[in-house]
């Protein structure tokens, strides 16, 4: 019920671990999000970094001017498969203060669901359920 990948966000902005963090923060800036998957080279999920990782830099005493993503980032990072309900997901973000989940399939990243996709697929669930009580009406 409710596949998550009939609603996440497909082809997500990635970086890779050698990425300068200093151009994924540009990147999580310009394109308002909060975090970014990190992908090797076969597009294989290997960490996430998000604005709580880079909160660092602020306060870091000696920050090296080469830092790369790698230096920065979750490694141990949840996912789901596209397969997956999207009640699994909602249950996950109810239980975890994280904003975004990345979406696998066969160890490759494909899509990456937010808090902000569920409370869109609720509000496409309560429209539908209107729409459909109106027209029995």
């Amino acid at each position: 019920m409710f596949p998550v990948k009939d609603f996440m966000t497909r082809n997500p902005i990635t970086v890779e671990e050698h990425t300068s963090i200093y151009d994924a923060i540009e990147l999580l800036a310009t394109y308002r999000i909060s975090g970014l998957p990190v992908v090797d080279k076969e597009n294989r999920l290997v960490g996430l970094v998000s604005e709580w990782d880079v909160l660092h830099l602020l306060t870091d005493a000696e920050v090296n001017k080469s830092a790369t993503v790698g230096d920065y980032m979750t490694r141990d990072v949840i996912s789901f498969k596209e397969d997956d309900s999207a009640i699994d997901v909602c249950d996950f973000f109810k239980n975890s203060n994280k904003r975004r989940v990345p979406i696998i399939n066969d160890g490759k990243l494909v899509g990456i669901v937010s808090r902000h996709d569920i409370i869109k697929l609720i509000l496409s669930m309560r429209k539908n359920v209107s729409e459909a009580r109106d027209s029995k009406e």
